[in-house]
Order: C-alpha cells, then structure tokens, then sequence
C-alpha cells in the first residue's frame, strides 16, 4: 500500500494545525511560504531533467551496462530519465500498466525497465552476441 499518498496532505495538515496553534497566520504563512518553495523546487528539477533529455535521441543511453548496475527497484521513471539524460523508447501501449521503456546503447545492448505505477519493478539487460565471447578454439595436434 502506498503510504505517501496518505502521509503527506496528513503531515501537511498537521503542521498547519501546529504552526497557527504556535504563531497564528504567520505560522500558516510561513508553512504556505515553505511549501510552495518546495513546489518550485521540484518544478525546477523536472524541467531541467526533461531539457537534458530533449538534446539526447530517445532510448539512447551511454552504456548499457552501467546504467543496468546503477538501476535500484522502487525508483521512479524521472530518476531513470535523469540517471540515463534521455527519454526511455516505449515498448507498451500507452496507458497500459505496467509500462515497459528501454534504452540502448551503441554496441546495441539493451536495458528494458518495467515500471508499475510509475516506480521501477523489474529490468533485464540483453548484450549482443560477439564473436570475442567464445573461448577460442585450439586445433593443435597431440604429440
């Protein structure tokens, strides 16, 4: 169950109810005045993810592998934008839970992140197969 939802409005409203019992409407004043702050300061942050994800192509990623090694469940889809500076190519129907995005890099390695109401569930990493990863074969002669 998603505690937050409920947590919040019910911390907000108990540190309403504390600041006009302690200092009347400046005390409400200044709650509104903090959380509207913080309003602006997450507004900030996602416009400033989202403009580093606009100068990058969609799906693309760095490596692959470091992003698979960075990648933490529970986290939300604007932190993996963030992480990756791109958007994720969407491999789901729009709307559709759960959502599945990907993102490649240019050795064509895959991280593919299912994300369930917005939070990361799962991921898999898929690597092209290279010749260089079969151990090479000796055809020397027995003596």
């Amino acid at each position: 169950m998603n505690f937050q939802r409920y947590l919040v409005p019910i911390g907000a409203v108990g540190l309403t109810a504390w600041a006009w019992q302690s200092w009347g409407w400046m005390g409400i004043a200044m709650v509104v005045t903090g959380g509207v702050m913080w309003l602006l300061l997450y507004f900030t942050r996602l416009v400033q993810i989202m403009k580093r994800a606009s100068n990058r192509p969609i799906g693309f990623v760095d490596s692959a592998v470091m992003l698979n090694a960075k990648l933490k469940a529970g986290v939300s889809l604007m932190h993996v934008i963030a992480m990756t500076k791109a958007l994720g190519q969407a491999e789901s129907e729009k709307g559709a839970q759960p959502e599945v995005f990907s993102w490649r890099d240019g050795s064509q390695s895959v991280v593919r992140c299912v994300f369930v109401q917005g939070k990361l569930q799962s991921w898999t990493l898929d690597r092209p197969f290279q010749a260089t990863d079969v151990e090479p074969v000796s055809h020397a002669a027995n003596d």
